[in-house]
């Protein structure tokens, strides 16, 4: 097939790298093209805006990072639905964003003649790479069973959960879910560390029991050694919580522990760590927690 691919950051172009060697042909837009580098070094074709992307294409993915960036891609002057462009292809969101946002796009989408789908992923880095990533999707149900051999070979654990915004609430729900663990994972590392415990070996020990998680045994080994290089950045993951509470409070919600995670996050990032991965939440408990 013909894929028109918007978004080659830490996510995006591990994720289109795996169509690409599946043999589908790569048409390719991202704010900076060197980002795309990689892809384009490998056969994709370089488009100068996401219009450009759309031309020709059997379906259009875009994985970008803020909400102001989808709306961008989606509805500006160069963008999907610029009236130039195709109208009847399937296009497919994988940026988390606000389920009302991706009900607009899939009620643009129809009245041009085409189909939208919300599909935003979690696995982080290593899910990328690996095909392994989990895939929430909202929308048509027909246009799901068009989109999913794609889906396929980027993801082992595919659902459509609803309608147009069901995939981003999924999503919402999964980010909620992090949130406790993240806080929980940092805060039983830091006390494994003030009390002397060796912390790799208590990975290996609670992992197989019912503290076990997905953070635990691919985060944990990160952080032990220092390493908070992004899977999924501090900067991205707050916007995704701010999603969640505004999502909540439409929803008669208050989520305390959400709300306490992102104040955590934001001690994060105002260390300088808002482009370090999400492990790097344990340095906002050090600074809380000083040596005695």
């Amino acid at each position: 097939m013909k894929i028109g691919w918007i978004g080659t950051g830490i996510m995006g172009a591990a994720m289109a790298g795996r169509l690409q060697a599946a043999g589908h042909a790569l048409q390719v837009y991202n704010r900076t093209q060197a980002k795309a580098d990689p892809l384009l070094a490998r056969g994709a074709a370089w488009c100068a805006s996401p219009a450009e992307a759309t031309q020709g294409a059997d379906c259009v993915f875009t994985i970008v990072g803020y909400p102001t960036e989808v709306e961008e891609v989606y509805f500006g002057p160069h963008g999907l639905f610029a009236p130039a462009t195709r109208a009847d292809t399937l296009v497919v969101d994988m940026t988390t964003s606000p389920p009302e946002l991706a009900r607009r796009i899939a009620a643009t989408a129809a009245a041009r003649g085409g189909v939208a789908l919300d599909a935003p992923v979690t696995g982080g880095d290593i899910g990328a790479r690996e095909g392994t990533l989990s895939i929430m999707v909202g929308g048509d149900a027909a246009a799901f069973d068009r989109a999913l051999p794609l889906l396929q070979l980027m993801g082992k654990n595919i659902a459509r959960v609803g309608g147009p915004g069901a995939g981003q609430q999924a999503k919402l729900v999964n980010q909620i879910l992090i949130a406790g663990t993240m806080v929980g994972l940092c805060e039983a590392l830091l006390v494994a560390d003030r009390a002397g415990l060796d912390r790799e070996q208590l990975i290996g020990l609670l992992g197989a029991g019912a503290a076990g998680s997905w953070a635990l045994q691919r985060l944990g080994p990160r952080l032990v050694g220092g390493d908070y290089a992004p899977g999924f950045m501090v900067e991205h993951f707050l916007k995704d919580l701010g999603l969640a509470l505004h999502e909540a409070q439409a929803l008669g919600l208050e989520l305390r522990g959400v709300e306490l995670a992102r104040q955590l996050y934001e001690n994060t990032r105002a260390l300088g760590h808002g482009r370090s991965g999400t492990q790097a939440l344990i340095l906002a408990l050090e600074a809380l927690n000083p040596p005695r």
